[in-house]
């Protein structure tokens, strides 16, 4: 843990931008939601599907993507979970022989990846959620296997990310198969938790892009592992429960920079702000890099702690004072990310600040939203990036009990 700091380290205020004065408004946002799922439907083409938005384009402008993250299965998915009358079902089935014909990234080693976010099994999952079918799990679950050994190790394209899926298959199943290899994946998962001399605490170590790296965020490492792990606290078992527990507190504290009672996190471990040790790079606070994603992932941790509970606020605070992201609306890098931690703080400590901070980002992600459809003339249709994502932040904001799977790393 560093505390030397000062708070003009701790964000970036250039990638933040004034909340919006407007108060919480439930009819507005309820509005919102059906503005946006409407928005979705009318854009979609059943060849073109949803083009990548001009925000998300890196070279692939106007192609239509198959996958979780930017593509087809994650607007599908969200549009599911919001209650669309649409329906996707036939389109859902079909986006794996897209995807296997033209993937979203470039494969690695000339094969499609089996990740959730960013390959097949995200897709295939999305298509199982709608119209479940015997012979699509038989090919899950195949799939999912792939992901056993991945050096990858983090929740986007590795282990960690098809354990989500696998949980979620055991519990609409019952089938024993998803337990066994939850269980083969959760160990292939847990031996890469080791203590890092160097460091001084336990991180895992990840192959990703062609790089060594020790990723702490919830999409590309610690924290993600950590609650992909502890999702399933009886299959892990109570002795290695508690010892993810502590484990997991001992790493997010040894890597929290703190000034006062604000806290955020660097995206690698054994970063600093001063130079040394490690590498240095801009502080990030969103929900992908930085305290929005580690106070959201991992607030379900330890819950008794009260130690931890006062880090978290910590970076509930930083979250706060930071403001809204000007990269927009969405849950990766955007403001509804940044309002998860508040949920999750308000789930952790019953405290109705953090869900009336939570409310006030919702209605600055509305005037986002609104925003970018009249720059643009067009919504923004992705899940983790654009307007469905944000939409479901909103409906959390309305009802605190209806889970965002994503708030936790999950799907």
């Amino acid at each position: 843990m560093s505390d030397s700091a000062g708070i003009a380290t701790l964000f970036d205020s250039a990638s933040h931008e004034p909340l919006t004065t407007e108060p919480w408004d439930e009819g507005r946002a309820t509005a919102a939601i059906a503005a946006i799922v409407d928005d979705a439907e009318r854009a979609f083409d059943a060849h073109g599907l949803w083009p990548i938005h001009e925000r998300d384009v890196h070279g692939d402008e106007g192609r239509a993507l198959s996958g979780l993250y930017l593509g087809a299965a994650g607007v599908i998915w969200a549009l599911h979970e919001l209650g669309s009358q649409r329906d996707f079902a036939e389109v859902a089935d079909g986006l794996d022989r897209r995807f296997l014909d033209e993937p979203d990234f470039e494969p690695e080693k000339g094969e499609p990846a089996p990740g959730l976010w960013m390959g097949r099994s995200g897709i295939l999952a999305v298509a199982e959620r709608l119209s479940p079918d015997p012979v699509r799990r038989d090919l899950l679950l195949d799939v999912l296997e792939q992901n056993v050994g991945n050096p990858t190790v983090e929740v986007m394209w590795g282990a960690p990310g098809s354990l989500l899926v696998a949980s979620e298959m055991l519990d609409r199943t019952g089938d024993p198969r998803w337990a066994d290899l939850w269980n083969r994946l959760a160990e292939d998962v847990w031996s890469g938790f080791v203590e890092d001399e160097r460091l001084g605490y336990r991180i895992w170590t990840q192959l990703l892009y062609g790089t060594v790296a020790q990723y702490i965020s919830p999409a590309h490492g610690f924290a993600g592992n950590v609650a992909a792990l502890a999702g399933r606290p009886q299959m892990l078992g109570a002795e290695r429960m508690a010892e993810l527990e502590r484990e997991a507190v001992r790493t997010s504290t040894a890597t929290a920079v703190i000034d006062g009672d604000l806290a955020n996190w660097q995206p690698l471990a054994g970063e600093s702000l001063d130079g040394s040790p490690g590498r240095v790079r801009a502080i990030r606070t969103q929900w992908c890099h930085g305290a929005p994603g580690q106070v959201a992932t991992l607030a379900g941790i330890a819950p008794h702690d009260a130690t931890y509970t006062r880090l978290l606020v910590a970076g509930g605070e930083l979250t706060w004072k930071a403001g809204p992201l000007r990269k927009g609306p969405g849950l990766c890098h955007g403001s509804a990310g940044n309002g998860l931690a508040f949920l999750a703080l308000h789930r952790r400590t019953g405290d109705q600040l953090w869900l009336d901070r939570a409310r006030r980002f919702a209605m600055h992600c509305i005037e986002q939203v609104e925003a970018g459809r009249e720059r643009y003339g067009h919504g923004w249709h992705s899940l983790w990036t654009g307007d469905p994502g944000a939409a479901l932040y909103l409906r959390s904001c309305i009802d605190p009990e209806a889970r965002i799977g994503i708030d936790l790393g999950c799907w």
